[in-house]
């Protein structure tokens, strides 16, 4: 995982959920359990909520050995027993928070954290974690030096900048196929 921005601001000024979660398709509701949730960026609470549901989701992880964390809880997400729990979430929008599942709607201006779940094995994580940081760095030299070149010319002027986006990852999609 990569954070190129503090998530705490934004994550701790909501005192009324319990566990925020990135997604991996985001409909733009934050309330809405028809989002997809990835795992790859959670923030939680610890109250009596968060460590019941903790229970319950590790519980359930048994109905599949071959279902990840995050299908687990797609599966759970929407029956009685989760329900009772009565857990607050927030599904976190994958503009800030997101994940190789999401690279398209993730540009360099938003971005908070960004998390490689989707891919399988440590080298393919590896490989586009580090093109992507190397992404950033260039984005923000060219940011800093197009803005001290501005400065330098004229005060007055802002400089504005398009929504770049990062590479698409491309060891993610083919650890697939090797494994």
């Amino acid at each position: 995982m990569l954070w190129f921005r503090d998530p705490f601001p934004l994550l701790l000024n909501n005192n009324e959920v319990d566990f925020q979660i990135a997604c991996d398709r985001y409909n733009g509701i934050p309330s809405d359990f028809n989002n997809n949730p990835n795992a790859g960026f959670t923030y939680v609470k610890a109250n009596k909520r968060t460590i019941e549901f903790y229970k319950y989701w590790y519980e359930e992880r048994k109905r599949d050995d071959k279902m990840a964390d995050q299908e687990v809880l797609n599966a759970i997400k929407f029956e009685p027993k989760f329900k009772s729990i009565g857990l607050k979430v927030r599904f976190l929008d994958t503009q800030l928070f997101g994940g190789f599942c999401a690279i398209k709607t993730t540009d360099m201006n938003k971005v908070i954290t960004m998390h490689a779940n989707c891919c399988k094995g440590l080298e393919a994580k590896l490989e586009d974690l580090h093109m992507m940081l190397d992404d950033w760095k260039k984005w923000k030299q060219q940011k800093e030096s197009s803005l001290t070149m501005t400065s330098k010319h004229n005060n007055s002027e802002q400089q504005s900048y398009n929504d770049p986006h990062f590479r698409l990852p491309w060891a993610c999609p083919q650890s697939w196929f090797k494994h």
